[in-house]
């Protein structure tokens, strides 16, 4: 989330796309109302459904779900094609004027680099700038030159046209106008636009060049950066955006650092593939300091066991053959090669894809354990339950371990919010019978294992004997002391770089900042991008003052936001070059001739003048935003639309190669691939959503909550229920390839049928929330029906779009 919940009523037109923030994000929503009230703020809605969201908006569009990429491809050929982009922006602060090398293509649907043996883009070199032999990238101001990024994106997206938004997503060309059109009234100054979006998004196996694609729009428009602008992804809960600041998922460390691979067991040249180099003059580059950011988190997991002669362990840390991400362990399991399962917070049989599957693969461990404070599916995965969970026990050899532990109200600690705001909060309640936190629980497994080690030995006991574990009392850390130790505090006293005969801060002092950070060894923080959050002046994210000085939202001793309390990311972006606010009625930072200030903390070099060329987005090596994604992407330097891997069409209608009809960059194993229907046995397209009235699969044990949904429904419109024979309350089975779901139907005129070249294509919506535990009437779990294929960079499934077949049950 670039911005925060809060600034969202500073824009004048607000997007809101692969999400519906008024029914999944009902408080967050308060601030669309806001901007609707005080600032006349015109809602656009486009979704498959018409939802709560959609109910108050200006202007809503049913369109196919799994085709935005054509949607957005179609605004950005809309607005370059008619000059609707904000100049001074997109010259100065993007790549639009860097030029590509000469080996790259693009030839239907593919781009160069792409193995086809190997089923994935191996060479991604192409992907990149010219780089002249002074090492930075070359440019050509005026976005004449054909391989200029400029050029390259008009020519991709020129594909993009108003009739293939109607053939593809069903969308009429009046209908995509309107869209283009409100949101080309903000490519001028004193106008912006905000996008907001959730899992309708990410729950494809496009997601991330979906998000990018929405990005592009708001940098065509000058909206990054901007107050009231932003790309906003609206997290469910705290604990999302938390896991991956914590660096949980696979290939991750703290703070957004990765993992070496396999083939990295070169330190040094690990640390320069990631500490990027400026690619023009005079530019921050700030990952030049992710050695600083390696170097303290080895410290802090390791002390004295991190040195300067074992590269701070380096050594210590796996090294990746692969991504094992949620559908990777799921697969070693099906295959065997899996022997237990640690389940934290987590229902997998409910979340993950093709439930049969997950059953099967669970079957196949030798121990599961579930830690949770409810009754999960997952615990019970080995019982049957009436037709809801067909299983034999008998046949499932699982050793089953259930530790409950305390709920969210029973605890204190720090919450990240969607807006990166790290939130204290305080236990509202002793936790009943057994239960105990998961720091607790997971301290203990760890002096276990360590005892294990010491006494037992091992092949390479060293990354777990060695661990600090520096805790008051070592079975129960407190929540205090390890929000202290993710802030980071120096180990020997660190001196001013200008001036080493002044400290900044003294040995086993608290630091103040990510700025504060050194490579040699002399500080300590367990993930740079809190660093602030608990400082020597105490707990920052305790604080609880919210005055607004200037009227614009930022609240900035309300807690603490990463990095540094910044409220808006990229807000440098907001001023023009020369510092000086693009909207002055909604100011965020500017040059005040010796520094920058405002509302917000800048995101820039504090005393860096404008006039010296530094461009605002300081994190890239280029200085400024890319539409070009060089090799960061798995299927692409651009989005392109790729069908969803089930599909009601059978092709690529953006392209002629029965290769490229789906994500050719995503991994998909071969059971999973056995198991994709085809529009001609399943011809209707499905869809999961939230309810406000629940939340995951925990408040179906919540008896209020169970009252107010107390069973499973299947969402229909009323064409496709009168080619079924079907009205509401009456039941229907929904079948896909792996599986079937039997639950009342809902008929509603909130989904219509879509032309979709040229035939009538019908869309179901399925709730997600129900399943066979809890206090709400026993249904199906709904990924019965969802096919096992994810994101091919995030591997996030594609819940949002798959097919089916429904019938009168």
């Amino acid at each position: 989330m670039t911005n925060h919940w809060v600034d969202i009523k500073n824009a004048d037109v607000i997007l809101v796309m692969g999400g519906n923030a008024a029914e999944a994000h009902p408080c967050g929503f308060k601030w669309v109302t806001e901007a609707k009230a005080h600032n006349k703020a015109k809602l656009v809605v486009v979704d498959p459904r018409f939802t709560r969201t959609a109910s108050v908006a200006d202007y809503h569009v049913s369109t196919r779900t799994g085709t935005d990429i054509v949607f957005l491809g179609a605004i950005v050929n809309y607005l370059l094609t008619n000059d609707k982009i904000q100049h001074e922006y997109v010259q100065n602060y993007t790549d639009m004027s860097f030029i590509v090398r000469e080996d790259y293509q693009f030839n239907d649907g593919i781009f160069s680099g792409y193995d086809e043996k190997a089923g994935k883009y191996t060479d991604k070199s192409s992907w990149n700038y010219e780089i002249g032999p002074d090492g930075y990238a070359k440019v050509d101001p005026t976005m004449q030159h054909p391989r200029c990024v400029y050029q390259l994106m008009k020519k991709h997206y020129s594909r993009y046209t108003p009739e293939k938004v109607q053939q593809i997503c069903g969308v009429a060309p009046e209908q995509f106008h309107k869209v283009a059109e409100t949101l080309a009234s903000t490519a001028v100054p004193g106008r912006v636009a905000t996008v907001l979006y959730a899992l309708g998004w990410t729950h494809h196996s496009i997601g991330s060049q979906i998000i990018r694609l929405g990005a592009m729009v708001q940098l065509l428009l000058g909206n990054i950066g901007a107050a009231g602008g932003g790309m906003n992804a609206l997290r469910g809960h705290s604990n999302i955006q938390g896991l991956t600041d914590l660096g949980l998922m696979s290939n991750l460390l703290t703070g957004y650092m990765t993992l070496p691979f396999e083939a990295e067991q070169d330190y040094n040249a690990y640390i320069d593939a990631r500490a990027s180099k400026p690619l023009r003059p005079n530019q921050l580059s700030y990952w030049q300091n992710y050695k600083k950011f390696y170097v303290s988190l080895q410290k802090t997991w390791w002390g004295d066991a991190a040195t300067k002669e074992n590269n701070f362990a380096y050594d210590y840390l796996p090294k990746l053959d692969k991504p094992y991400d949620l559908l990777q362990a799921i697969e070693l399991m099906h295959n065997g090669k899996m022997n237990g399962y640690i389940c934290q917070g987590f229902n997998v049989i409910a979340s993950a894809p093709n439930k049969q599957k997950t059953t099967e693969a669970l079957a196949k461990l030798k121990y599961l354990v579930v830690m949770d404070p409810l009754e999960t599916e997952t615990a019970e995965f080995w019982k049957a339950h009436d037709e809801f969970h067909q299983v034999d026990p008998s046949k499932i050899q699982t050793e089953v371990f259930r530790l409950p532990t305390t709920c969210f109200a029973e605890e204190r600690g720090s919450l990240v919010s969607s807006s990166r705001v790290l939130q204290w909060h305080w236990q509202g309640a002793e936790p009943p019978g057994k239960a105990r936190s998961d720091i607790e629980i997971m301290s203990e497994l760890f002096l276990r294992m360590k005892k294990a080690y010491v006494t037992e030995g091992g092949k390479f006991p060293d990354p777990i004997v060695n661990l600090t574990w520096p805790y008051a009392k070592p079975a129960s850390p407190t929540p205090e002391e390890l929000a202290m130790e993710f802030n980071g505090k120096a180990l020997a006293d660190v001196l001013d770089p200008k001036d080493p005969t002044k400290v900044l801060v003294k040995k086993g002092e608290q630091l103040a900042s990510f700025a504060q950070l050194r490579d040699d060894g002399s500080t300590a923080s367990g993930n740079w991008i809190w660093c602030g959050s608990w400082t020597q002046a105490g707990n920052q994210m305790g604080r609880r003052d919210n005055s607004d000085p200037t009227g614009i939202g930022n609240t900035l001793n309300w807690a603490w936001a990463w990095p540094a309390n910044r409220r808006v990311l990229y807000n440098r972006a907001s001023a023009d070059t020369k510092g000086k606010p693009f909207d002055p009625k909604r100011k965020l930072v500017a040059w005040n001739g010796s520094g920058w200030s405002g509302a917000d903390v800048p995101d820039f070099k504090l005393d860096e003048d404008p006039a010296n060329g530094m461009n605002p987005f300081i994190m890239n090596a280029e200085g400024v935003a890319r539409f070009f994604a060089r090799g960061q992407m798995n299927e692409g330097p651009f989005p392109e639309h790729y069908e969803p891997f089930e599909n009601p069409v059978g092709k690529n209608l953006m392209n002629n190669n029965p290769k490229a009809v789906s994500n050719p960059g995503a991994r998909v194993f071969p059971g999973d691939r056995a198991q994709f229907g085809t529009h001609d046995e399943f011809p209707v397209v499905a869809t999961t959503y939230r309810l406000t009235e629940h939340f995951h699969f925990w408040t179906k044990h919540v008896r209020l909550n169970a009252i107010i949904q107390p069973e499973q429904f299947v969402e229909i419109g009323e064409a496709l229920a009168k080619q079924i024979g079907v009205s509401s309350g009456e039941k229907v089975k929904v079948s896909s390839k792996r599986g079937h779901i039997i639950s009342k139907v809902i008929v509603t005129k909130r989904i219509k049928s879509l032309k979709i070249d040229g035939k009538e294509t019908h869309t179901v919506g399925l709730p997600l929330h129900f399943g066979f535990k809890g206090l709400t009437k026993p249904g199906y779990l709904t990924n019965t029906l969802t096919p096992a294929v994810g994101d091919a960079n995030s591997q996030t499934p594609e819940f949002k779009s798959f097919l089916v077949k429904v019938e009168k049950a």
